[in-house]
């Protein structure tokens, strides 16, 4: 079974500040532009960082075509700049019950760990590494904000990955673990289940377009081994 994680609100809470400074700062360098803070022009729960710097950079005027060809020095700077106001130890971010979780689904031979992130692959991969997950996560699997704006482009960018070559791995055998409804979204757009979190900003009542969902990591562990033992 391969599952695959968001972060912010799934993983850790709490560590988006630095990241969000780090993309506001990003924007300034390359377009020269101040922009207000993402809650203020598009809800940033699970969109991608490229989406939501375009929201920001639309919301102050500049074109389209301008934001397409300075895309990739928006994330260059985005992934330097955070990199130097990240907080080095993000341990205290991290939802309760999650490297015990990793961790016994990392040493089963039935299961595959992946990320499927709208952060920037620079700023995910730091971002979990100083909040001491980072290890259950390898390299070369999940997808990330810096492969596609659209996050429901993600889920089957992370199967190819995880597969063999010219052989995705399957949709019957993947579920999206999330806890938006972006995230349900996009395990919908690539034909898989998902299993939903009320640890970030939604309610259980905003996520029952899920396939189960979990109050505390506990339950999300109910969840996952009812599933691996039916399957």
């Amino acid at each position: 079974m391969l599952l695959l994680f968001d972060i912010d609100g799934t993983l850790v809470l709490g560590a988006t500040d630095a990241h969000s400074d780090a993309l506001k700062a990003a924007l300034r360098e390359v377009h020269g532009v101040k922009v207000r803070s993402a809650g203020q022009v598009v809800p940033p729960a699970g969109r991608t960082d490229a989406e939501i710097a375009r929201a920001l950079l639309l919301d102050v005027g500049v074109s389209a075509e301008r934001i397409d060809d300075r895309a990739a020095d928006v994330r260059e700077a985005c992934c330097r700049i955070y990199a130097q106001r990240s907080t080095e130890d993000l341990s205290h971010t991290v939802v309760p019950g999650i490297p015990e979780l990793l961790a016994w689904l990392s040493e089963r031979d039935d299961v595959k760990l992946g990320l499927v992130t709208g952060n920037y692959e620079p700023v995910a991969r730091l971002k979990l590494k100083r909040a001491g997950i980072g290890r259950f996560f390898p390299s070369g699997q999940g997808a990330f904000g810096s492969d596609a704006e659209d996050r429901a482009a993600l889920p089957a960018i992370a199967r190819r990955r995880a597969g063999v070559v010219g052989k995705p791995h399957p949709r019957t055998d993947t579920i999206v673990i999330g806890d938006t409804p972006r995230d349900i979204a996009c395990a919908r757009a690539d034909g898989l289940r998902c299993f939903a979190v009320t640890t970030g900003p939604y309610r259980a009542d905003a996520l029952t377009g899920a396939d189960g969902v979990a109050r505390e990591t506990r339950e999300l562990r109910e969840l996952i081994e009812a599933d691996l033992r039916s399957g």
